[in-house]
């Protein structure tokens, strides 16, 4: 019978060295603390691990209290799920705290914030009201936002509509965050892509005062960006696709007439993970310096985790 022979290595001959004059990436010094009961939220955010995400948020944490102390611009850009996760308490604490120095919506955004404002609930059964074609057709929601546009398109679209509820006799309007942006005195601006918003619907839209309102904001924009440099945080909470696609065109803008904007900080939280945040929030407007994190959780988790630990250390 043919015999066939193949070689083999000889385990023998392998080199070794001592673990201890390797480098590990994990550490001891690193690692998360025991829960304790009645420890309290300060130390909790410090038994995190100093490792993988929980290092991120505490970089980001970290990050954003140095902002505040050194005034650089903290945006804060949102999609409208955020208002209706019954974020609004969290949000105008930050502003409150003057640690956002400007806050983004999406046009959804200002109509949520409106029926939080003015009847202290929102969000419909989309799917029951558009059977009977009745979806977004509230006459109340409709027209104060379109005549507020109507009104003061000049002056932007977020300071049209935070300038009429602060005017407007509403009974939850302290639970608004444009108002209480207004009040602070911290600009608003407001991102409408044309026919995606319920008051779209409706004869009092008028589409070209608010195109005209919105680029206004866009404008007010580019300036705060401005701020981001050498320190500046921009945070981007649930919006996929208006609020990436702004902030890389601001940005751009803001570079394109001769200010030096890098070196700053740019965090996105979403549920899931999306192309346009990871590209024009997270990587391509840090290429020139600076740091990119990307958090994948729900709002109504994360960002009261990412708040509190930010007013623990601002106290």
């Amino acid at each position: 019978m043919l015999q066939l022979y193949f070689p083999m290595i000889d385990i023998n001959k392998v080199r070794r060295y001592s673990l201890k004059s390797r480098a590990s990436k994990v550490k001891t010094a690193d690692f998360a603390a025991p829960p304790l009961r009645g420890a309290g939220f300060a130390r909790f955010v410090n038994s995190l691990p100093n490792i993988l995400k929980a290092k991120d948020l505490g970089d980001t944490v970290n990050a954003i209290v140095s902002a505040k102390k050194r005034k650089k611009s903290v945006i804060f850009m949102s999609g409208a799920h955020v208002i209706k996760c019954g974020l609004n308490p969290v949000i105008i604490e930050l502003i409150k705290k003057k640690v956002i120095t400007c806050l983004c919506l999406n046009g959804a955004g200002i109509i949520h914030d409106f029926e939080i404002a003015f009847q202290g609930k929102t969000s419909e059964d989309v799917a029951k009201e558009l059977a009977g074609g009745r979806f977004g057709m509230g006459k109340e929601t409709a027209d104060f936002l379109n005549h507020a546009v109507k009104g003061n398109y000049a002056a932007g679209l977020g300071y049209a509509v935070a300038k009429k509820i602060a005017d407007s006799r509403l009974k939850y309007k302290n639970l608004s965050i444009i108002y209480q942006a207004y009040k602070s005195g911290i600009p608003v601006c407001v991102f409408v892509a044309l026919g995606t918003d319920i008051i779209h619907q409706h004869p009092s839209f008028d589409p070209a005062f608010t195109a005209k309102a919105s680029f206004n904001d866009f404008r007010k924009l580019v300036a705060e960006v401005k701020g981001l440099n050498n320190g500046g945080v921009l945070l981007n909470f649930g919006s996929a696709v208006i609020m990436p696609e702004v902030f890389l065109k601001a940005l751009n803008l803001a570079r394109n007439l001769g200010n030096k904007v890098k070196d700053f900080t740019a965090a996105n939280f979403d549920m899931i993970h999306h192309y346009r945040p990871s590209v024009n929030i997270t990587s391509r407007p840090v290429q020139t310096g600076g740091r990119g994190f990307y958090f994948v959780g729900h709002h109504e988790i994360m960002l009261p985790l990412l708040a509190q630990s930010v007013i623990e250390k601002i106290r």
